[in-house]
């Protein structure tokens, strides 16, 4: 499979932030641990194997093990689930929200990227074992974000009025109405091999499963078990109550808000902006249908958008009694994380990194080791065709992801055969007033206003000129015009990352079994650069 690379800088769509912290700005090195790199993971596995007991371990297992326990899996998975109980072995994790039918491509990238990672580490690190995770976002309750997935240009939407969508944590949502999905899925896919099994894998994960918890942990099993991947749900009592101490320091001490807020103000002076504003108190109460926030006003504990309340002897021996109750929000859940998994490294997309980079002097506070923090891969599928188009358009690869009007400019530029770059017009009328600049001080210098005023006029004049002799050539070269944009369109939908709108289910009718193969084969997340990948059909 042909493959090229660009950094992540010429693609225009990653922030500074993103792009400086993969440069090793001075400035960020404050917000996070270590850079990911595998030399650094040694100090990593040090402090992770102090802080995290035999007795967590246990408790990891014990709760994987239920989990997988009515699941057909492979050896490999049942292998790592096992190595969890020692203490040699350690975990690489990515956490994505339960997106129908895995939602938008990233979702592959992301795993891909940490079974990658482990086997990276597992050869430099042999007397270690390192096991991919994939933490559900079970107890997300957005599920307008996670309704509905995007197949050759349509969006395939799940209608569901059961009680609870939209208040509940999305897992323990039922999948009823998911037939309506699959019907409309299966006639658009048709018929063949990739289209059957694909019909089969959404059959048996959605229609077979009783909610959306099962469903999810069903279908990215059946996609990576053969890579060892280990999926947890971490809305378990056994592992909140590991939690609970964390929990309390949150409720009725607001570290979090305390020690983020700060750090938030200071990216904000650096020009970085906010990715996460942090409340005062970091926690959700998961009970009877609802996810709402908790808040304290006058030493009383409310429950947002509920009659609920409880003093803090109440809310507390709630807290002891009950912890499957409470459920972190963005800001405290990779805390918990971080408490349950003998975690190395946390691998998520910019937007991720950008919040992870506000908790750094909180995990401090409190004493739980910071993750290495690892941009997860990115990449574009094309096929040879698609390939061989931009080649017989002249069009790079860096000039893909041009904004299309930039595109379709430059090309009609290069092709035209009349130059329509008044540039050098430009800059021939920029020294000629600046000539009357000067005449003008030695006269009168309240004419520099009027010189000015011609100025911008004059220059404003000829690109209009300019505008109007690009759109002459743009309709003269309308078949060349019209092949650009069909090819930018056709890889970048809705004028987005690929990656951020299509489906696999697209790239899995194309490619098959082979597809998932081919993105372990050739995504190193450790590159750091976007990978663009030529399949060969």
């Amino acid at each position: 499979m042909p493959t090229d690379c660009l950094s992540y800088k010429q693609t225009n769509y990653f922030t500074n932030l993103i792009l400086d912290y993969l440069d090793q700005k001075d400035a960020l090195k404050p917000f996070y641990n270590r850079f990911p790199n595998l030399e650094n993971f040694k100090a990593q596995i040090d402090g992770k194997q102090e802080f995290f007991t035999s007795e967590k371990r246990k408790v990891l297992v014990e709760v994987l093990k239920q989990q997988y326990s009515k699941l057909d899996t492979s050896l490999s998975v049942l292998n790592n689930i096992e190595a969890l109980s020692q203490e040699n072995t350690f975990t690489v994790t990515t956490g994505h929200q339960l997106n129908l039918f895995t939602g938008p491509l990233y979702f592959l990238y992301k795993i891909v990227s940490a079974i990658n990672l482990t086997s990276a580490l597992n050869k430099e690190y042999p007397q270690h074992k390192f096991v991919p995770v994939y933490w559900m976002a079970t107890e997300d309750h957005d599920f307008a974000e996670i309704n509905y997935f995007n197949l050759n240009g349509k969006k395939f939407l799940w209608n569901s009025d059961q009680p609870g969508a939209g208040s509940d944590a999305v897992g323990n949502l039922n999948t009823k109405g998911l037939e309506e999905v699959y019907e409309l899925f299966s006639a658009e896919i048709g018929g063949g091999k990739n289209a059957e099994e694909l019909k089969e894998l959404f059959k048996s994960a959605y229609l077979e499963h009783s909610n959306l918890t099962n469903a999810t942990r069903y279908l990215a099993n059946e996609l990576f078990k053969d890579y060892g991947l280990v999926i947890l749900d971490a809305d378990e009592k056994l592992l909140k109550t590991e939690f609970i101490p964390y929990l309390e320091q949150e409720i009725f001490g607001q570290i979090s808000h305390k020690t983020t807020a700060p750090v938030a103000k200071k990216m904000h002076e650096l020009g970085y902006g906010v990715q996460v504003n942090p409340r005062e108190i970091n926690v959700f109460y998961l009970a009877n249908g609802i996810r709402e926030r908790v808040i304290e006003r006058d030493d009383t504990y409310f429950i947002n958008e509920t009659d609920s309340s409880f003093s803090k002897e109440e809310l507390s021996a709630e807290l002891k009694n009950n912890p499957q109750h409470f459920s972190p929000n963005v800001m405290t859940r990779p805390l918990y994380q971080e408490v349950i998994l003998p975690n190395l490294c946390y691998i998520g997309g910019g937007g991720e990194l950008a919040y992870w980079f506000e908790l750094k002097d909180f995990f401090d506070a409190v004493k739980v080791p910071f993750p290495v923090l690892l941009l997860r891969n990115s990449a574009l599928i094309a096929t040879s065709k698609q390939d061989q188009k931009r080649k017989n358009l002249d069009i790079s690869q860096a000039e893909l992801f041009l904004k299309q009007h930039e595109l379709i400019n430059r090309k009609v530029r290069k092709i035209s055969n009349i130059d329509i770059d008044f540039s050098p017009q430009k800059e021939f009328l920029v020294q000629q007033f600046q000539h009357l600049y000067e005449l003008a001080a030695q006269t009168d210098i309240t004419f520099l206003g009027a010189v000015k005023a011609q100025e911008v006029k004059q220059l404003k004049g000829l690109e209009n000129l300019e505008n109007r002799l690009l759109k002459a050539q743009k309709r003269k070269l309308k078949d060349e015009v019209s092949r650009i944009a069909e090819l930018q369109n056709d890889l970048f939908p809705n004028k987005s990352l690929q990656e951020r709108q299509t489906n696999f289910s697209e790239m899995y009718l194309e490619y098959g079994k082979g597809l998932i193969p081919a993105l372990i084969k050739e995504l190193d997340p450790l590159e750091l650069n976007f990978k663009i990948l030529t399949f060969g059909k």
